[in-house]
């Protein structure tokens, strides 16, 4: 039986000066969400998903896994509900080193919220399972497949596919621990950040021409971008949000983290962006701007 109930133009890979691109040590910093229920909140991030409270001070919870964050959650009860159709967050990604982590975790949400699960997909790089967590923020649970295996189209891009991945016999091809055994907590980093935007081609001249991202699959209605060479560090859709404007104050995504290599590179990246009008602010320590939608991104060095 099924562990979750069942829910129902020419592109290339055109070389770019390196002065133009983000540093191939780019990665991605934490997700902020702003919630109504933090202790709610908290219990799912946790008991489900496996994550662990690196600090908890007030209304503001930080988690991840060794002392690398990959949530924030920040308690803020007098927003509205995220809005259908709105910009905003369409899932965090949180990226398990193996398949046997990934199957850990994903034991784990089965005997805590099965109710969460909204999908999975073998996307030929990665290996995905889909959840919505108590708010409605969508969720990626995944694992790499090797580089040398990801698959490139005639016109140098990734080739992305979503074929069937089923969750029960992913469990019983990888999951290592004893049944009801409470899950090892393996590492796990945030892999990528996937939004929803108004526009495909706006949001190709914000995160590709003006920050530096490089285009790694297209599909036309969904862009996947990267630094280094990764299948994609931000995937941006317009499936549910198409049209959609600067999106107003509410619950969901708060702001999205960058971290680069060195503070030559966040000068380099505020100086692209002064170039082409962005606003910025520069604490000294960390450089915040917004993308077209509102969503505030904040860009630091890497611990």
């Amino acid at each position: 039986m099924p562990i979750f109930p069942q829910n129902p133009d020419p592109r290339s890979l055109t070389p770019r000066p390196a002065d133009d691109l983000l540093s191939a040590g780019t990665r991605m910093g934490a997700v902020e969400l702003l919630v109504a229920d933090l202790d709610t909140m908290l219990a799912y991030y946790t008991d489900a998903v496996t994550l662990e409270v690196l600090a908890h001070a007030g209304d503001t919870a930080v988690l991840g896994r060794d002392g690398r964050t990959v949530l924030r959650l920040r308690q803020v009860r007098e927003l509205p509900p995220a809005r259908r159709g709105q910009a905003g967050l369409f899932h965090t990604a949180v990226l398990f080193e193996d398949e046997p982590a990934l199957a850990a975790a994903l034991a784990s949400v089965a005997a805590v919220a099965p109710r969460s699960f909204t999908g999975s997909a073998d996307h030929l790089y990665s290996q995905a399972f889909y959840f919505d967590d108590p708010e409605g923020n969508g969720v990626e649970l995944y694992t790499d497949r090797p580089r040398d295996t990801w698959r490139r189209e005639a016109n140098g891009l990734l080739t992305l596919a979503s074929n069937p991945l089923d969750p029960t016999s992913f469990l019983g091809e990888h999951l290592r621990e004893p049944a009801g055994a409470r899950p090892a907590a393996p590492p796990a980093t945030l892999g990528h950040v996937h939004l929803q935007v108004g526009d495909i081609p706006q949001g190709r001249r914000f995160y590709v021409d003006v920050l530096g991202f490089e285009v790694m699959s297209d599909i036309g209605s969904a862009l996947f971008i990267a630094a280094g060479g990764y299948h994609h560090h931000i995937g941006l859709n317009t499936w549910h949000s198409a049209g959609a404007g600067p999106r107003a104050a509410s619950l969901g995504l708060g702001q999205v983290n960058i971290d680069l290599p060195t503070a030559e590179d966040v000068t380099a990246l505020q100086a692209r962006l002064t170039d082409h009008q962005v606003p910025t602010r520069h604490d000294g320590a960390v450089l915040r701007f917004e993308d077209p939608w509102n969503t505030l991104i904040q860009v630091g060095v890497a611990a």
